[in-house]
This record gives C-alpha cells, sequence and structure tokens, in this order.
C-alpha cells in the first residue's frame, strides 16, 4: 500500500522546531502587546471575490497562485493568500470601524508556488493592521515597533529598512504610463516574466532581480519624481519621526508592493543572511482598501512577517534561546500500589507547581529501564514511588543532572517545596 505523504510544499513542524516558533510567537504577542494592539482571528477560507477585489485581477497571486474551488454549493472559495484582506472584511462585517482600531492576527497563508527554503505552499504569517488613522505618525508607530521586535529577538543588526513612497492611485498611473512607454521601447531586452507584466502589472518589474532588466531600470522613470504634494509630505514626515527615535533607514524608490491597494508609505526590513528570500516584514499604507471592499472611507496600514524565515534567520544568527527538554521531572514507580500513589500525588504536585513540567512513565518495564527513559528525557529529576515510599507517605528523588547532589527520600508533603527551590535558585549573599 502506498503511503500517504504531506503534500509538496505544506511541511509538518515537529515538537523538536515547534518551541523556536512559540518563542517567536511569544515575543512578537509580547511587542504587539505593548503597542495597544488586540488579537483577531478570522477564517481560513473566504471568497474568492474578496480576493479578487483587493488584490488585483492581474497580480500574480490571483492569476497563478491561489487555492480556489466551488464549494458544495457552487460557491467560489479561496484559501487566504494574505492576511489584510480578510482583516479588512472582518472589521467592517462587525462593524469595528467606528475609532481607531489596532489589530494583529497570526496563522497559515496559501499560495501555489515552487516551495524552496523560507517559500512554501503553506506558510505562516504573523500580521498588524491600523484602521482610521490618517496622517503618517501611525506609520512610524508600525515600523517602531518592528524595530522593537528585531531588537527583542536579538536580530537587529542584521536587518535594514529599506523605505519608499508609492504616492496615491492618480500618482501611480502617471508614472506607470511613462515606465510603460520607456519600456516597451526596450520591450526585447527584459526578461520574459517583465514582458508579461509589462501588459498587466508594469511596477512588479521594478521588482526583478534579472541583470538586464535591472541594468535597463537604472535609466528608467523614477516613481518619486511623480508623487504629489501630500505623499510627499507625509514621506518627509515618516523619515523624521524614525530619525528622531534613531532608527536607521534606505530610501529605496524601486521599492513597490506586489499588491494592488497599497498606497504611499511602503516598506520592508531585509536581511543579507537568507539567500534569495530577504525580506522577513513587509508593509505599507492602503487608505482605499475599506472602501473597495464595501466600507465607508476609512485608511489603514499594515505589515506582515514570515514566521518561517524569521525562525531561519534566528537559527542561522544562533540568536535562539538553548531548547528546553520535554520534561523538568520524570516519575519512575514499580507498578502496582506505587502507581496508584504516583498518579494521585501528582496531580496534587501539578497543581502545587503550574508550569512544572511532569512526565510520568507509562506502558511498563523494568525499574532500570524506566530510569534509562528518565535520563533520555532530559529531565533534571527522577521521582521515585516504590513499595516503601508508599508505606511511609514518601517519595525518592534522584537527581539525573546535578553534580554533587545526592538522593534523597523526602515527605510527600515536603516534594513540592524541594523543586520550586531547585528550579529558583538561591540569589542571597552571606551577611545580607
Amino acid at each position: 500500500m502506498t503511503t500517504i505523504r504531506a503534500i509538496r510544499g505544506m511541511n509538518d513542524i515537529l515538537p523538536d522546531e515547534t518551541d523556536r516558533w512559540q518563542y517567536l510567537e511569544r515575543t512578537v504577542a509580547e511587542v504587539l502587546a505593548s503597542y495597544g494592539y488586540g488579537e483577531i482571528r478570522m477564517p481560513i477560507v473566504e471568497q474568492t471575490a474578496l480576493f479578487r477585489r483587493s488584490i488585483g485581477e492581474v497580480t500574480d497571486i490571483v492569476e497563478k497562485e491561489m487555492y480556489s474551488f466551488d464549494d458544495r454549493n457552487g460557491e467560489s472559495l479561496t484559501l487566504r493568500p494574505e492576511g489584510t484582506a480578510g482583516c479588512v472584511r472582518a472589521a467592517i462585517q462587525n462593524s469595528l470601524l467606528g475609532t481607531v482600531q489596532r489589530l494583529w492576527y497570526s496563522g497559515p497563508m496559501f499560495r501555489y508556488e515552487r516551495p524552496q527554503k523560507g517559500r512554501q505552499r503553506q506558510f505562516h504569517q504573523i500580521g498588524a493592521e491600523v484602521f482610521g488613522v490618517p496622517t503618517p505618525d501611525i506609520d512610524a508607530e508600525l515600523i517602531l515597533m518592528t524595530a522593537r521586535l528585531w531588537r527583542a529577538l536579538g536580530i537587529d543588526e542584521h536587518v535594514e529598512l529599506q523605505l519608499n513612497s508609492i504616492g496615491s492611485s492618480a500618482d501611480r498611473q502617471a508614472f506607470r504610463a511613462a515606465l510603460v512607454s520607456y519600456l516597451s521601447e526596450h520591450q526585447a531586452d527584459l526578461d520574459e516574466d517583465s514582458q508579461r507584466r509589462l501588459l498587466t502589472n508594469p511596477l512588479r518589474i521594478l521588482d526583478s532581480k534579472h541583470p538586464g532588466t535591472r541594468a535597463l531600470l537604472q535609466q528608467a522613470p523614477v516613481l518619486t519624481d511623480y508623487l504629489d504634494g501630500e505623499s510627499k509630505a507625509d514621506f518627509a514626515r515618516v523619515c523624521e519621526l524614525l530619525d528622531a527615535a534613531s532608527v536607521s533607514y534606505v530610501v529605496n524608490p524601486s521599492l513597490v508592493r506586489g499588491l494592488d491597494y497599497y498606497n504611499k508609505t511602503v516598506f520592508e526590513w531585509v536581511t543579507d543572511r537568507l539567500g534569495a528570500q530577504g525580506t522577513v516584514c513587509a508593509g505599507g499604507r492602503y487608505d482605499g482598501l475599506v472602501q473597495q471592499l464595501g466600507g465607508k472611507p476609512v485608511p489603514g496600514i499594515g505589515f506582515a512577517m514570515g514566521k518561517e524565515r524569521l525562525v531561519l534567520l534566528l537559527e542561522a544568527l544562533e540568536a535562539l534561546p538553548a531548547a528546553l527538554p520535554a520534561a523538568d521531572v520524570y516519575v519512575v514507580n514499580s507498578g502496582g500500589r506505587a502507581e496508584i500513589a504516583a498518579f494521585a500525588a501528582l496531580e496534587s504536585l501539578r497543581s502545587a507547581l503550574p508550569g512544572l513540567r511532569i512526565v510520568q512513565h507509562t506502558g511498563g518495564g523494568s525499574f532500570r529501564s524506566q530510569l534509562k527513559k528518565a535520563d533520555k528525557s532530559g529531565a533534571r529529576w527522577a521521582l521515585i514511588w516504590g513499595d516503601d515510599e508508599v508505606a511511609a507517605a514518601t517519595v525518592t528523588v534522584k537527581p539525573l543532572r546535578e553534580q554533587g547532589e545526592a538522593q534523597a527520600t523526602l515527605p510527600l508533603a515536603d516534594v513540592a517545596a524541594f523543586l520550586l527551590r531547585s528550579r529558583t535558585p538561591d540569589t542571597t549573599t552571606e551577611g545580607s
């Protein structure tokens, strides 16, 4: 019989990896909470029309990458390829937009792409969105918040902030016309993807990594020359606020977003430690999207960061905390009455010491084999119940990692205090 395997590009995250993900997720949640952002959880599946209207009909995502299907009622549904559109839909549907909203979310997204390191077909993002603030101070807040996150993770020296303004829709239309006119004169020299995009989404050509196309772009029109006064003033204010907070950045005139709904300030955090997949966080302003999806005109701005890439970066920089063992305490028993006594005592112990990881041996086996499994678990202590311990209402505590610590038999009532002391080292000094 053929073994069933996971779908290509949709990977399992195993227990020896999840501690890294949990560390990243905890750190992000703490930083976002410190700025007053509240978590929102949206469905993984949405109506296909949501993404066609928001992302744009002629983007690569809608044309080639979305996982769409008809349900049993004939309605076209899509596994979400990104989070912003669903967050906007939820905010409109649940009448959240009467006041300023600072929201964040986390979860899987889906795009049919060629799987490679840091880019999978099921990938995971953390995103943040703010609705109701038209001024550029919120742009600066989002960027400062991500800068604080990099410091909290210990990777701030290995990421670079790139900024640009893509102006208003009218600005981009004027720039697009000039760019298409210029590139059309050199169409034969463009790479294949750029030739296709010239007719559908020419601003994406600015993202091209093809050497020949990059050379042509050196002489192409520049978007900043087409910005209106408001876009220029807002971008200057963002830069001024970042300067005041000592956040360094590079203005990158070629920086655009792959989704149609962005306007004005856009930004990316990039690294040179992940090869081709160098962007770890990207975002910008999208003031027209709420109205585009059926709501009243409400300005918005947000960002998304890829968990896979951030975990890879943390690993590459050796910035992850030491992995915790599966257990703090491993429980060994001689069966029969001892097993019953251990089960009862351990539930009380778990209540007294929440957070203590206690693994009780199950499945039988000799006393010697149980001790071997206790040692292999990585636990600091083995708690041993035998007939003598049951009769005397005691437990034997055996050190598995501590040098110089002797095995001891303690009254059952004293075990919780002993374990608490063992995981909270004494910091007092003589004479204090």
